[in-house]
């Protein structure tokens, strides 16, 4: 009598995970399966056909360009990673351990995702004025007479595109490492203390260890998303450097829509491929 309810209860699982596991094939893996099929197919200058050839991924990885465009967007990704980690775990760390007051915590918090109000083109394009040959930075670094001409590398370089994604998804790593940080119990920290740690070592033993969730949580989130953006390489390099994700684009402007559908292909593999071996280090699924 009791494997009956038993299958109940499972029969209801799967009726109540159906719609949404509809919903995830119809959105997520069909889109991928087909994107992988077109890969496969041919192109003319104005037309594409149904084939299955390896055209597509053979002048993918025999030109040079491709590999230094994927160098220089994993070198985007792992630069934006690095300060992203700095910057959002010392707000972390402020938010959680050194302000005492919720309230004072979620005001703070609040307060870091007021540029999220606005769209991501804004934000970024709002850079150009400040950085720009006569922008606010190099005018004012002039009339401190810190320099005696204006920088020409503040914009339309790896720089400008590089604190363009450290301001558009600092926040991706600061609400992770701030919710495992939360999570910790208090009573380690003076344990740590009563036993005669320094606030380094407990930070190094005690604290970083438990965010480890968090943080790779965050790197996920930014490295993913810097990875996949093109429209950021595009503006803040006035179009002087060159990403997977601009890569796409331009053969998707030139209807190239096979070598575009490869190309995704490969970035999405070496995304998998970057998140498989962080999963490696660190359980998240305690997170979720």
């Amino acid at each position: 009598m009791s494997a009956t309810p038993l299958k109940n209860r499972h029969l209801l699982g799967w009726l109540m995970a159906m719609p949404l596991s509809v919903i995830l094939a119809a959105f997520l893996i069909a889109p991928i399966v087909m994107i992988v099929i077109v890969s496969f197919w041919g192109a003319t200058e104005y037309s594409i056909y149904p084939a299955f050839q390896f055209d597509n991924y053979e002048f993918l990885f025999g030109s040079p360009v491709t590999y230094r465009v994927f160098g220089a967007t994993l070198k985007y990704a792992l630069i934006t990673w690095a300060l992203t980690l700095a910057i959002g775990f010392t707000v972390a760390y402020f938010l959680a351990f050194h302000v005492r007051s919720l309230t004072m915590q979620i005001a703070l918090f609040l307060i870091c995702t007021i540029p999220f109000w606005t769209s991501n083109i804004i934000r970024m394009i709002s850079w150009i004025p400040f950085l720009g040959r006569n922008g606010i930075a190099n005018q004012t670094l002039i009339s401190w007479g810190v320099i005696d001409e204006p920088l020409e590398w503040l914009l339309y370089s790896d720089f400008s595109v590089i604190l363009a994604f450290v301001h558009l998804y600092t926040l991706f790593m600061v609400v992770p490492i701030f919710n495992t940080m939360m999570r910790i119990d208090k009573s380690l920290l003076e344990a740590a203390r009563d036993n005669g740690a320094s606030g380094f070592q407990t930070l190094l033993h005690v604290i970083l260890p438990l965010t480890k969730p968090g943080i790779m949580i965050g790197t996920i989130f930014v490295v993913t998303l810097v990875m996949g953006d093109f429209i950021t390489v595009r503006f803040m390099s006035g179009s002087q450097r060159a990403n997977v994700g601009r890569l796409i684009s331009n053969d998707i402007g030139l209807l190239q829509y096979p070598s575009a559908a490869a190309t995704a292909v490969v970035l999405l593999a070496t995304v998998l491929i970057v998140i498989a071996i962080l999963l490696r280090f660190v359980n998240i699924r305690k997170e979720l």
